[in-house]
């Protein structure tokens, strides 16, 4: 699971699957769209969440050729 904060006047953190992201987009916000259609706010810059997956993945043991 990776950490994300949420945004919102709470901005809230949640642990998410990576492996349910379908794929990140960006303008003006970060938008994290998943394998089920739904779409997420966070505060993280699409950049801060691929190092995120990528660090969780390696730790996994698995796609240790990602950087």
């Amino acid at each position: 699971m990776i950490k994300v904060t949420m945004e919102g006047k709470n901005s809230r953190v949640i642990y998410l699957n990576p492996h349910q992201i379908e794929y990140i987009e960006f303008d003006e916000k970060t938008a994290i769209i998943l394998l089920s259609g739904k779409r997420l706010i966070a505060l993280e810059t699409p950049e801060e969440l691929i190092h995120r997956i990528v660090d969780y993945r390696s730790r996994l043991g698995q796609w240790s050729n990602e950087e």
